[in-house]
């Protein structure tokens, strides 16, 4: 248990412990924060861990996020005169990780930032002051005495481009900041009951890890080199300690399966320019649903044989826009002009503006790929203000839509795989028709469902298969909370064909058709026959689809003799 926790009512606390010799946790527990990044839903809130070791030399791992100001100094006084403090390991410049550091610098400003070399450049121009900095590259070094030996393992792209993994070798455990984590906050510091924090370990993955699986396999054969690891000191959430083996084990089976996909989209963009990282992360999450590998890159990279390589093996290409000037100006000029020399016509193309201050426009570069002769499937995301639910959805829509367009051919061949007869017996399955909508803020989402039924009595609950590609997939996560439309067999056609109908990246569902709002916010459509309105409680994944069950808490009738509508399929591999 916890040797500090105590709970205040901003609902933002702190805990340290000792986890091995001569090192401390300082875990910052955000309790209530319910979104990180985009459609990213959090059910238990997040941590940010920071780590304190104290041999001849002391090296603090990471700060937190600027919002824990108080209380993290407040502690790390407890601990250390932080001016004792010889290195600042910077294990990525992601905010929610070095929000601290400038104040670190004021307080401690002979410390040494340790960092790679993109780590450092990030630094620059976030503190805005002087400091002393020693790069590091995998394999590298630093004694800090008393047996602690920490060795780097370079680790880009996950989930920044800064990355690097700290691994001392005198207590066995591994520092990797992002990898391995979760958003998952409670008082216990460790992973005791896996049961409770794999759907959490999971759905982190899939945001922020799956697209950058090649990365991830990278890091894992570089880990294999290091020796035992006792503890993965992560970033977010738990730390690992009892379920080490099947949880690293669960990456690589991920990060396999992703690389092998059939299908690859390029992602370049800046992270941390503007709101290029949560913008990207929407797109890369709409196009996974599909079953298609994104694959990310800096723009900033000067390697532009890695970039030809990569637009040569990918199928699509999405760029967020760079800045117009500034000192990367002529790195990302150079990245992109490799990355338009190297595309060809059989590509498919998105763009998007970052959101910064000074963000080169779309359009002379998509003049450019369209003189390629390339297929454009989503027409230039533009980000003028501060991004919405809206826009975020519009975001992940779009990515769906190319990725559902670059596997055209693929779903038309499962399509005609099952076996004659039993694609005709399969088909024989009735159901009836209803209609799924769904409200997150200021966006909202709804599909024509059919795969329903009840579940259970107490409490009463049903089930809803909902195809990973499907829109309101996004807005089905535990917790969240639907109305399920059901429709009138005498009635039921307009509906039908409103809602079956293909919408455009971000287009309102509900335009021309009459709704008005349930208790849980969501629409209810004015001519169904019934509605029941929903709370998620568990999700299981069923190959290409997810089984969602949920507890219905209301539910009204409009025609007590009326019939719900039936829908007779012929086949039984798709819709």
């Amino acid at each position: 248990m916890p040797a500090v926790a105590e709970r205040t009512h901003t609902r933002l606390t702190l805990q340290t412990l000792n986890i091995a010799t001569d090192t401390t946790v300082i875990r910052c527990l955000d309790w209530d924060r319910d979104r990180f990044d985009i459609e990213f839903p959090l059910q238990n809130g997040t941590t940010y861990n920071s780590f304190l070791i104290q041999g001849e030399q002391v090296a603090l791992i990471d700060t937190s996020h600027e919002k824990f100001k108080a209380l993290y100094l407040q502690a790390l006084h407890g601990l250390i005169d932080p001016s004792r403090i010889d290195y600042l390991i910077i294990s990525h410049t992601e905010p929610d990780h070095s929000g601290l550091v400038k104040d670190l610098l004021e307080l401690s400003p002979n410390v040494v930032v340790v960092g790679s070399k993109m780590a450092i450049q990030f630094l620059e121009d976030m503190v805005h002051r002087p400091f002393k900095r020693q790069l590091v590259k995998n394999g590298d070094r630093l004694d800090l005495g008393q047996g602690h030996v920490l060795e780097f393992v370079s680790a880009p792209n996950l989930h920044w481009p800064d990355t690097i993994f700290s691994y001392d070798h005198l207590s066995q455990v591994l520092f990797t900041c992002d990898a391995f984590g979760m958003h998952y906050c409670d008082d216990y510091t460790y992973d005791e009951d896996l049961e409770l924090i794999e759907t959490d370990f999971k759905i982190y993955y899939d945001c922020l890890m799956g697209p950058n699986a090649r990365s991830v396999l990278s890091a894992l054969k570089r880990m294999q080199t290091l020796g035992e690891i006792s503890t993965i000191a992560t970033g977010h959430g738990p730390l690992l300690r009892f379920n080490i083996s099947p949880l690293t084990e669960r990456y690589r089976q991920w990060s396999e399966e992703q690389v092998k996909a059939e299908t690859t989209v390029a992602l370049f963009y800046i992270p941390g320019y503007g709101y290029s990282e949560p913008i990207a992360q929407a797109i890369a999450n709409g196009i996974g649903k599909t079953g298609v590998l994104v694959e990310t890159m800096d723009l900033r990279t000067t390697d532009l044989s890695e970039v030809r390589e990569l637009v040569d093996m990918a199928s699509g290409l999405i760029i967020g826009m760079p800045p117009h000037d500034g000192e990367d100006g002529e790195i990302t000029h150079a990245t992109l002009s490799t990355i338009l020399a190297a595309t060809r016509h059989h590509h498919t193309v998105g763009l998007f503006e970052s959101g910064g201050s000074d963000d080169e426009s779309v359009y002379p570069l998509r003049n450019k790929f369209q003189d390629v002769g390339v297929t454009e499937v989503f027409p230039p995301i533009l980000i003028k203000a501060p991004p919405t639910d809206a826009i975020f959805q519009l975001c992940a829509e779009a990515g769906t839509d190319l990725g559902q367009w670059l596997t055209r051919d693929r779903t038309v061949k499962q399509m005609k795989a099952l076996d004659n007869d039993l694609d005709k017996a399969l088909g024989r399955i009735s159901a009836g028709l209803y209609i799924l909508t769904a409200r997150k803020g200021n966006a909202a989402s709804a599909m024509l469902a059919s795969w329903v039924s009840q579940a259970s009595y107490e409490p009463l609950g049903l089930t809803v298969a909902v195809a990973k590609d499907r829109a309101i997939e996004a807005f089905l996560h535990v917790g969240d909370r639907f109305i399920l439309n059901i429709l009138e067999e005498s009635n039921y056609q307009p509906l039908m064909r409103h809602f079956l109908k293909r919408f455009p990246p971000g287009a309102d569902r509900f335009a021309q058709v009459k709704t008005y709002p349930g208790s849980n916010g969501s629409p209810i459509l004015a001519d169904a026959l019934a509605y029941l309105e929903c709370e998620v409680i568990t999700r299981m994944e069923c190959s290409d689809h997810w089984l969602v069950y949920s507890r219905v808490e209301l539910g009204r009738v409009s025609k007590a003799d009326a019939l719900t509508a039936v829908h007779h399929r012929k086949v039984g591999n798709h819709y």
